[in-house]
């Protein structure tokens, strides 16, 4: 089953919600540093689900209604979110349009100061926790990328319905779900950063977002390492430990190279990001490249558990498991690939 609601509650008393969130509106007001420091620990320890849920409250949603909230948004949410009084989801992903943004569908029909919103979304993170949804939306459908629109949806409003818990491969307790608006009203006050200028908001919150999926996949990554040297320096073979081996050695050697890799670049990009220096190639570089290192190494982990590491007991099962979303959520390897190539030639 998924994780339970009274968690975000005792996160937030223990104080790991929104962590750089100012003190104005109940936040900590510290650096960055530690909010990735919060996703780096809980990924280490192989808590993947839980740590895609925090990362999407405390990294996603929070920043979005920060800087782009108008003053009554931000202390109408702010300070529920670092308490965990209140759980923030994103919906963006259609069934129609993942990585490919400007193909929703959902419509936010205008009818003088209050809009009327239909439409659907899926594979949504906190879907069955979340009490606020920064909502992307379709307010002139002939514009484009000119015509999308964020709004701020309050879950308890009249419309709104929660579809299932989607079964997935990996990330077991993390509640990912289908969610549906069939006529919910919102009022200009529910806009997010302006009328028309949702997707270009959206891709000026993209670089924290990849920042701190890429943070995650460096401590998801330490996590299947370390149970792996212990398994191995216990598991016997052929009268020896199984670090005994040149090969096993080797690929030690290899997985903690491809970690620390990843983490100096992570490091680097977390102090330009605090700077505000990084740019979206940066962010989508660390975003490919940790992701892609966090398969290698969980593939490599499970290879030396040898037959124990396929048994679902393992935690290591586990860590291979939620390893293969990170190369697709928060833009596919593939989408890394092409936004990287076009700041390197037009």
């Amino acid at each position: 089953g998924i994780w339970p609601r009274a968690l975000w509650r005792r996160f937030g008393e223990q104080g790991f919600l929104c962590v750089d969130v100012p003190e104005a509106y109940g936040g900590y007001g510290v650096s960055f540093e530690l909010s990735c420091l919060v996703v780096d620990e809980v990924s280490k320890f192989g808590f993947g689900a839980l740590a895609s849920g925090l990362s999407v409250h405390s990294d996603i949603v929070a920043p979005y209604i920060l800087n782009l909230g108008s003053e009554a948004q931000k202390e109408k949410y702010l300070p529920g979110m670092v308490s965990g009084e209140i759980v923030g989801a994103i919906g963006m992903t259609e069934p129609s349009a993942g990585s490919d943004l400007q193909r929703i569908k959902t419509h936010a029909a205008r009818d003088g100061d209050q809009f009327k919103i239909n439409g659907q979304k899926t594979f949504i993170t906190n879907g069955q926790h979340c009490d606020l949804i920064v909502l992307a939306t379709k307010t002139d459908p002939n514009q484009g990328a000119k015509g999308m629109t964020l709004f701020t949806v309050d879950c308890a409003s009249t419309g709104f319905n929660r579809g299932r818990n989607l079964d997935k491969m990996g990330l077991h307790s993390g509640d990912t779900s289908e969610l549906f608006f069939d006529d919910l009203i919102v009022t200009t006050a529910d806009i997010l950063g302006g009328e028309g200028q949702g997707f270009v908001n959206m891709m000026k919150e993209l670089p924290r977002e990849r920042l701190i999926l890429g943070v995650g996949c460096v401590g998801a990554a330490q996590g299947a390492f370390d149970l792996t040297v212990a398994y191995i320096t216990e598991r016997q073979a052929f009268g020896q430990a199984v670090s005994g081996f040149q090969n096993s050695r080797y690929k030690l050697a290899e997985m903690k190279t491809d970690i620390e890799l990843c983490r100096a670049m992570a490091e680097k990009y977390t102090a330009q990001f605090i700077a505000g220096e990084l740019t979206s190639a940066e962010a989508s570089m660390l975003k490919l490249a940790a992701s892609e290192m966090q398969g290698r190494v969980a593939d490599q982990c499970v290879q030396l558990f040898g037959g124990y590491g396929y048994m679902t007991e393992y935690p290591i099962s586990r860590a291979y498991l939620d390893a293969r979303i990170q190369r697709i959520y928060g833009g596919t390897s593939e989408i890394m690939k092409e936004l990287i190539s076009r700041s390197i030639v037009s």
